[in-house]
């Protein structure tokens, strides 16, 4: 760090001061009031030459993304005024950037005891005509980017696509060799993308910054609009269950998601903006939006292929700080979450074998696991699914000879299963598919292959 930083959280203003793409590199560029620029650069690879009809489309993406990507550095200090120097927004695109900031940042006002509710307001210029007419139809061609994170969502999605013949890419943003290999094994052509986050911002960070939980899954849904656009591809097809829908709590008259960039809000928002101004053609969707966290599992339990390569563990993907020496560490939400999920629907010596020991069998784990049950404390800050699930696939075990003396499975039955309501927890009710989906007639033959 060649100056010293002026403190963000005593800045007046977050200023969004321009963007550009070239070369396959898009250019995003902000500043807190007239403090040294924070640059970030997202990194296509040998995309091809940009066909003329698609310039606008191209323009109104990178806009979107240096709009969205913003949120990392704006809340470094959480300024009472926000700046857009690159051209008025509409108001559509106020509304999709004022709930992206607000709901997406939830978690991290709650960690910080911030109350920003009144606080984030995108200006916007009202058009005349604002009800304005859909993007053009760009003439796309009928082929689909699936995100690939490295846990099973995604894999059940590429598995779907597949029975269908779908023209599909793995996609996914980082340097994570576990997504690669996760990537590689799924067998499609495969797409990495790179983003790089201005280095001022870890040094804003270490000298006390607000951090925290920003909306990830926001960001490289607009990345992905943008290689879209780029390489030719009218539908991206994320992998996001109904669960993530769910608030993780209730604080202060307001719900806080952490999944709230996963959620069924998120996507519509986002879908209906770029179908008004990016690309008519263009459709932004979960494939697995019907289904609960259960019923992806009891999916994914029919794909042994995958059991020695993918991980949901988050620890395997923090950017900083020490990674587990093995796929799972087994003492993280998602750790706990996974292994319970996955429970009613495969063999135990298989999913032992999958973490490398019985986390159900574990005294030391049952914190953990009275989270996922939301017993006596609230769901984790992960992406996980909802409390009513977690204690319905506990019942189920305890139901079955070979769980029902481990040590957190007995404790369930003890403990907590004499105070809840047997009719609630039939694990059949996770496993029907609801009819609440944004995916394309095209390939609605996917959708049909996971019911």
């Amino acid at each position: 760090m060649s100056e010293v930083l002026k403190d963000p959280k005593q800045a007046q203003a977050f200023r969004f001061v321009r963007c550009a793409y070239a070369d396959g590199v898009a250019e995003l560029v902000y500043a807190f009031d007239d403090g040294p620029e924070l640059i970030e650069r997202i990194s296509f690879p040998a995309p091809p030459p940009l066909l003329p009809e698609r310039a606008a489309a191209l323009e109104a993406a990178v806009n979107l993304l240096h709009l969205i990507a913003g949120v990392s550095y704006f809340k470094a200090g959480v300024p009472g005024e926000i700046a857009i120097e690159t051209g008025p927004l509409d108001t559509a695109t106020g509304e999709l950037l004022d709930a992206v900031y607000l709901h997406g940042l939830g978690e991290f006002a709650y960690q910080n005891k911030l109350d920003l509710r009144g606080k984030i307001r995108f200006p916007t210029t009202r058009h005349p005509g604002e009800g304005r007419d859909p993007a053009a139809v760009l003439g796309l061609p009928q082929r689909t980017l699936v995100p690939i994170g490295g846990g099973k969502d995604s894999l059940v999605s590429v598995e779907s696509l597949k029975t269908i013949g779908a023209d599909a890419m793995a996609v996914w943003v980082g340097n994570s060799p576990l997504i690669a290999a996760c990537a590689a094994r799924t067998g499609l052509p495969t797409l990495n993308l790179r983003r790089d986050l201005s280095p001022l911002l870890f040094d804003y960070n270490r000298q006390g910054a607000y951090n925290g939980h920003i909306p990830v899954t926001a960001i490289n849904s607009a990345i992905l609009v943008v290689a879209c656009v780029l390489y030719g591809y009218d539908s991206i097809a994320f992998s996001n269950e109904r669960s993530a829908s769910s608030a993780t709590l209730e604080y202060d008259g307001q719900a806080v998601n952490h999944q709230w960039s996963k959620s069924f809000e998120f996507e519509r928002g986002l879908h209906a903006w770029v179908q008004t101004h990016v690309a008519g053609d263009l459709n932004y969707f979960s494939l697995l939006r019907p289904f609960s966290e259960l019923a992806v599992t009891q999916r994914f339990a029919r794909l042994p292929v995958y059991f020695d390569a993918f991980s949901s563990c988050n620890r395997n993907f923090k950017l900083l700080g020490p990674k587990p020496a093995d796929r799972w560490c087994g003492q993280c939400p998602k750790c706990h979450f996974v292994f319970l999920a996955l429970a009613p629907f495969l063999p135990k010596v298989t999913l032992v074998g999958i973490f490398g020991r019985n986390l159900l069998d574990d005294e030391t784990q049952v914190d953990g696991f009275d989270a996922l049950l939301e017993y006596r404390q609230h769901k984790p800050f992960e992406c996980v699914g909802e409390g009513a699930e977690s204690r319905a696939a506990l019942r189920a075990l305890a139901l079955r000879p070979e769980w029902r003396e481990d040590a957190i499975v007995a404790r369930f039955v003890r403990e907590i299963l004499p105070q809840l309501n047997l009719a609630d927890l039939a694990l059949d009710q996770w496993l029907a598919p609801s009819g609440e989906h944004l995916v394309p007639a095209r390939l609605a033959g996917a959708l049909s292959a996971l019911r």
